[in-house]
C-alpha cells in the first residue's frame, strides 16, 4: 500500500485557538473488522501515530474492549457474531468510557442518524474517507479521554496546564 501522505493525513488537528492538537501518550485504538479494510486503516492509523490491534470478530472485539486497554474502538457495523452495539453496552456496562467509531462501505443518511442515535461517536465511509477517519478518531481519542477513558486519563501530563482548586468554595479560591 502507498504511504498516505496527503495534507489530511500529515497536517496536526488545530483546536479552535490555533494550537496542536497532539495524540496523548498511550493512547489504543482497537479495530473490529473481518475484511481486508482492517489492515489499510490499521496501516493509515499507524502512519498517523496511533497504536492499533486488530479483532477480527465481534466476540474477540468485546473481550478485547473489556480489557479497558483502549480509548477508541473503530467497528463496521455488522459482523458475522454480532452488531457493534454490543460494544457501546460493554463500554457503558463496564463504565469503560471508549468511543465507538464506525467504518462502513455504504450506508444511508437513516443509517447514520441510527447510528449516532445509538450511541456512535460518528460514522464514515471506509473505503473513501480514510483521511478523514483519522480526524475524526483523534477527535473521539479526546472525547474519550474526557470521559475517563484510558491509563492517563486520571493524570494531566506534566507540561499540561493545571488550575489548582484546593477549596470548594467556587472559583473564587481557584489559582491558575
Amino acid at each position: 500500500m502507498a504511504n498516505l501522505t496527503t495534507r489530511e493525513t500529515t497536517r496536526e488537528n488545530k483546536t479552535r485557538s490555533g494550537l496542536p492538537l497532539k495524540l496523548p501518550e498511550g493512547a489504543r485504538i482497537l479495530v473490529v473488522c473481518e475484511d481486508a479494510d482492517a489492515e489499510r486503516l490499521k496501516t493509515v492509523l499507524q502512519e498517523a501515530g496511533f497504536i492499533s490491534e486488530i479483532a477480527r470478530s465481534m466476540t474477540e472485539g468485546c473481550e478485547a474492549a473489556k480489557s479497558g486497554r483502549f480509548q477508541v474502538v473503530v467497528s463496521t457495523p455488522l459482523l458475522n457474531d454480532g452488531s457493534w452495539r454490543r460494544l457501546i453496552d460493554i463500554a457503558n456496562h463496564y463504565d469503560l468510557g471508549f468511543e465507538v467509531v464506525l467504518g462502513s462501505r455504504n450506508f444511508d443518511l437513516h443509517d447514520w442518524a441510527e447510528a449516532m442515535k445509538d450511541g456512535a461517536f460518528e460514522v464514515f465511509d471506509i473505503l473513501s474517507e480514510l483521511p478523514r477517519a483519522v480526524e475524526t478518531i483523534k477527535t473521539a481519542l479526546w472525547a474519550a479521554y474526557l470521559k475517563g477513558a484510558g491509563p492517563t486519563a486520571a493524570t494531566p501530563p506534566a507540561n499540561a496546564p493545571f488550575v489548582s482548586c484546593p477549596s470548594e468554595r467556587g472559583s473564587e479560591a481557584c489559582a491558575t
